[in-house]
């Protein structure tokens, strides 16, 4: 199978799932249970696409500057600082690391 192929598979099985979506009853939704399980599923995707985005590198586990421009970013947002605070100062924690040849 070529490539495109299976991305014409991956396009029309996201596009069932997507009209499957709304056929599903909307009370179902409205209980608790599910509706908990939606917004933990959301904090959960997105804890995986950081963590993957920050110690990933193809098929490897990579420890290197961005490991502690997430860190400073994290300990900012406790702190409440502003977002864009908290993007430039993970950006220049990263760049000086890598400029002093501390981390790759």
């Amino acid at each position: 199978m070529t490539m495109w192929n299976a991305v014409l598979i991956a396009s029309i099985v996201c596009v069932a799932l997507k009209g499957i979506g709304y056929l599903i009853p909307p009370r179902w939704f409205e209980a608790p249970v599910p509706s908990r399980i939606t917004d933990l599923l959301t904090v959960a995707l997105l804890a995986a696409l950081v963590a993957v985005q920050t110690f990933g590198a193809g098929q490897q586990i990579v420890v290197d500057a961005r490991v502690p421009a997430v860190l400073v970013a994290a300990g900012l947002l406790l702190l409440r600082a502003p977002f864009l605070v908290v993007v430039i100062a993970a950006a220049v924690v990263a760049a000086l690391l890598r400029l002093w040849g501390l981390a790759a």
